[in-house]
């Protein structure tokens, strides 16, 4: 009997997975079609990147998702809106997210670095910029300031990988074939409501419903040789970035949650001080209440924290 319940068992998740793929196969096909930019679209390296910009402050912020965000453009919209309201910002759709294109160049400091370049200077953005990076961006954003610190008024750090020493990440091939996998088989089509919310990508903290509907759609296309290729290298971002010096007259902010991702050694708030030493005498840590995307729910209180970051620096 016990047996017979675990192969009907067993045969029912088979079922329910086969058409689960099924349908997720059929509706990917088209489903991005209508979608229109909701910024401006610009060649970078003969691909197309798409990049959308706000307000018209004195301060140009650059905001640079992390992992894991399918559609950055809107993604970070709401945030966005509300440092507008006295700065200049721009959100970049990395190759392989939102409308921009995907890439065979491999996913590096270097690359990351050198296209966001070429994108702000197609789009006629000049600098300094304010980097202001989220998660694995960090990296990214090091890597930037300390090859082109002219190019760089300060970095916003949003719950930032730490870049003072090398600790792996979970970013293995298994794990990469994992998310390959699931999104094959209709995964995220199946938990995107929950995971919407428990991210707070809600009408509440100030989400448009058509921005909520594309993000869903996007989240059934994260997965694509681009994205995981980023994965792949992530580690080897890491490290590169570690063994560099950051050019010490450059600020930062770095702002952490209450409430981290649980278990990732990457931003374990233990390791916050030690990171901090990192960068200049000026700079500054400040913990808001939230989890990992501490962008969202805590607008207005970054907005004002920054301002007052920025102020106290022309002193």
């Amino acid at each position: 009997m016990i047996v017979r319940v675990l192969l009907i068992s067993l045969g029912a998740l088979v079922a329910v997975n086969l058409v689960s793929m099924v349908v997720n196969q059929i509706l990917l096909r088209n489903e991005l079609e209508g979608i229109a930019p909701t910024g401006q679209l610009v060649q970078v390296n003969g691909k197309t990147m798409h990049i959308r910009a706000m307000g018209n402050g004195e301060h140009t912020i650059v905001i640079m998702p992390g992992l894991g965000t399918p559609l950055p453009s809107e993604q970070f919209a709401p945030f966005a809106r509300e440092l507008a309201t006295e700065f200049t910002v721009v959100i970049i759709d990395y190759f392989g997210t939102g409308h921009s294109d995907q890439t065979d160049a491999p996913r590096t400091n270097a690359n990351f670095t050198d296209e966001i370049r070429q994108a702000l200077s197609a789009a006629g953005i000049e600098p300094p910029f304010i980097l202001m990076p989220h998660s694995a961006s960090g990296a990214y954003a090091d890597y930037f300031a300390i090859r082109h610190p002219e190019e760089v008024a300060a970095l916003v750090l949003l719950d930032t990988v730490h870049t003072h020493e090398h600790l792996e990440s979970n970013m293995t091939e298994p794990f990469v074939q994992l998310m390959r996998f699931g999104q094959f088989i209709g995964g995220p089509r199946l938990m995107s409501r929950f995971m919407l919310r428990l991210e707070g990508i809600t009408e509440v903290n100030g989400f448009r419903p058509e921005e909520i509907n594309n993000i869903r759609r996007f989240m059934n296309h994260e997965v694509n040789a681009t994205t995981m290729n980023r994965s792949r290298l992530f580690n080897e971002t890491i490290r590169e970035v570690v063994a560099l010096d950051f050019p010490q007259h450059i600020p930062v902010l770095s702002i952490r949650p209450t409430r981290p991702n649980p278990g990732s050694a990457m931003t374990n708030p233990a390791n916050n001080e030690a990171h901090m030493q990192r960068y200049g005498v000026g700079s500054e840590m400040i913990i808001f209440e939230g989890n990992h995307n501490i962008h969202i729910g805590n607008e207005a209180a970054i907005r004002e924290a920054l301002s007052a970051f920025l102020d106290a620096q022309q002193q």
